[in-house]
C-alpha cells in the first residue's frame, strides 16, 4: 500500500463526536437515546429519504426537516422530539488538536488531505469558521452542496478525484459513523473509525500513522 491522501470526516473527527453529544442530551432530557438518535438523524449508517438525510443532500431546507422530523416523533404516540432543541443541547464541542496536529503531519509528507462531511447547507457558516480550512486541506466536499451524501460510494470518489485522481487504494479515510467506514472500504480505500469519546483518539491516530507511513 502506497497511500497517498487522507480524507477526513469532520464531526467526531475534528470536533467531539455529535452521536455521543446526543446520548447525553438524551439522558439529560429523560429520553431514550436510540431513539433520539434514530428520530432526528434516521439509520445514519444509511443514505436514505429520512428528513436528516434529505437535508444533508440539500434536498430539503432544515425548516422543512424539522417539521417533518418533529412529524414524525409523534406518529406512533410518542413523545414530541424537536430537532432544533437536541441540536441547541449538543452545540460546540472542543476542537481535536492532537488530530488539527495530525493532519498537519501528513502535509508535511507530501500527502493531499481532503475533508468530506455529511452537513446542511444552513450550518455552512458555523461549521467552516471553526478549523482553517484552506491551510488544512486541499479539498473539501460539503453532502449538501454536491447532492449525495455518504455512504453513497459515489461521494468518496467524488472526493479522491477532486484530490487529482487519486486510486480508492492509495487513499485512507477516517470517520466516526461505522456505515461511512464500512463506505470507505466498499469502493477500496482504506478506512479507520474512530470512537465516539475523546479517549478514543490516541488509538485512531495510531492506526492512521501506521497507514500512511
Amino acid at each position: 500500500m502506497s497511500i497517498q491522501a487522507v480524507v477526513f470526516d469532520f464531526g467526531g473527527v475534528f470536533i467531539d463526536s455529535p452521536f455521543a453529544a446526543v446520548a447525553d442530551a438524551a439522558v439529560r432530557q429523560g429520553l431514550d437515546p436510540q431513539r433520539l438518535n434514530d428520530v432526528v438523524f434516521g439509520s445514519y449508517d444509511q443514505d436514505t429519504d429520512h428528513p436528516w438525510h434529505q437535508l444533508e443532500r440539500g434536498e430539503i431546507s432544515v425548516i422543512e426537516a424539522r417539521d417533518r422530523i418533529i412529524a414524525g416523533s409523534v406518529a406512533d404516540g410518542g413523545t414530541e422530539i424537536d430537532p432544533f432543541v437536541v441540536l441547541a443541547d449538543v452545540a460546540g464541542g472542543e476542537i481535536r488538536s492532537d488530530m488539527v496536529e495530525f493532519c498537519v503531519e501528513v502535509r508535511a509528507l507530501g500527502l493531499k488531505t481532503g475533508l468530506l462531511t455529511n452537513n446542511a447547507r444552513e450550518f455552512e457558516t458555523f461549521w467552516r469558521e471553526i478549523l482553517p480550512l484552506d491551510e488544512l486541506f486541499d479539498d473539501v466536499v460539503d453532502s449538501s452542496a454536491v447532492g449525495m451524501r455518504k455512504p453513497d460510494p459515489r461521494i468518496y470518489r467524488l472526493s479522491l478525484d477532486r484530490l487529482g485522481g487519486i486510486a480508492p487504494a492509495d487513499a485512507v479515510f477516517i470517520d466516526d459513523a461505522i456505515g461511512n467506514v464500512h463506505g470507505a472500504r466498499a469502493v477500496g480505500m482504506a478506512a479507520v473509525h474512530i470512537g465516539d469519546q475523546r479517549s478514543d483518539v490516541p488509538t485512531a491516530l495510531a492506526e492512521l500513522r501506521s497507514l500512511i507511513r
